[in-house]
């Protein structure tokens, strides 16, 4: 314990709290000093090192015994279900009490081993009790929670721990070194970018010039084409007019060497055909001559039949003679 004349101070070594067998909730006052004991606060299990805001990683112990807490669990869980559905099954396969017959219904009935009475009327016992006069609730203490662990104190002195002008001298200098590093490589990246985009530009410029260029080509072999159909059509016009024209000629020289003498022919064939003639003798032809032929073979047939009498009188009176004759 110090105290300079400037002001109130305190310095003591640090000291661990030496392991107890069995801790006590409360220190002892009359508890002697602990021993003195040495020890880095970098090597203490319970300070935690790197940011506080990234996420606790679990050691490997830890996740195994989390794996195996939650098998044992899931386990668990598999084990009630098959329980509950095995009570579930036992309740369904258990016979239950048969519908009553027609004129029947059931009742429920005492099957205990003691009968017991029973009423419709409930017994009833009216009791009266008196409580003491209300009083007024004290007032609610203040809440002080009980105090844990030890209080240990300590002094540092000004120079204990280290030099703040040399131990910031070679930090700053990496600092620095690193805040002029990292200034020129942002000048050379900014000058790099810039040269990309001067390249980019030019090359823009010189792809836009080409795609113009490309585009003019286009547009002439485009009316090359263009021009070069429409002198085919135009010409394949031409020719199918001249084949028209040649058809036309050839088709109207054909008809007029066919109807030069059609109506000559036409009406000789007629006359050949008999569509032309004469009708004096077409109905000489076709009505007396037939009439006339008639009347021939009618005569004909009269005559024969006349004949043929004559020859039967001529024979019987030819037979009656020689009958006579020979008597």
């Amino acid at each position: 314990m110090q105290q300079p004349s400037g002001g109130y101070t305190f310095s003591q070594n640090p000291t661990a709290i030496a392991p107890t067998r069995k801790k006590a909730k409360y220190r002892d006052p009359n508890e002697g000093t602990v021993p003195s004991l040495q020890t880095n606060l970098m090597w203490d299990k319970r300070i935690i090192r790197g940011n506080t805001y990234a996420a606790q990683v679990l050691p490997l112990s830890a996740q195994t015994e989390l794996a195996f807490a939650e098998k044992e669990a899931q386990k668990q869980r598999k084990k009630i279900s098959a329980e509950r559905r095995r009570q579930k099954e036992e309740s369904r396969k258990r016979s239950s009490t048969p519908d009553p017959i027609d004129g029947r219904k059931h009742i429920e009935i005492q099957t205990e081993q003691y009968l017991e009475e029973l009423t419709d009327k409930v017994e009833e016992n009216t009791v009266d009790t008196q409580t003491d006069p209300m009083m007024d609730r004290p007032p609610t203490p203040l809440f002080v929670p009980f105090k844990t662990g030890r209080d240990t104190e300590t002094q540092i002195e000004d120079g204990d721990l280290f030099d703040f002008d040399f131990e910031v001298d070679p930090i700053l200098e990496v600092m620095v070194g690193k805040t002029l590093e990292q200034a020129m490589l942002e000048v050379m990246q900014e000058e790099e970018l810039e040269a990309m985009r001067q390249q980019q530009l030019q090359y823009e410029q010189r792809r836009k010039e080409e795609l113009m260029e490309t585009q003019r080509l286009e547009a002439a072999e485009r009316r090359k084409y263009e021009e070069k159909e429409r002198r085919k059509k135009q010409e394949m016009e031409r020719l199918r007019r001249e084949k028209d024209t040649r058809e036309k000629l050839a088709s109207r020289l054909f008809a007029q060497q066919f109807l030069k003498n059609l109506e000559n022919r036409v009406f000789g064939r007629l006359e050949d055909e008999g569509w032309f003639y004469d009708t004096v003798q077409r109905e000489v032809e076709t009505q007396f001559f037939p009439w006339l032929m008639g009347r021939m073979e009618m005569e004909m047939d009269k005559k024969r039949k006349a004949r043929n009498l004559v020859d039967d009188l001529i024979k019987n009176a030819v037979s009656k003679m020689q009958q006579r004759s020979d008597m």
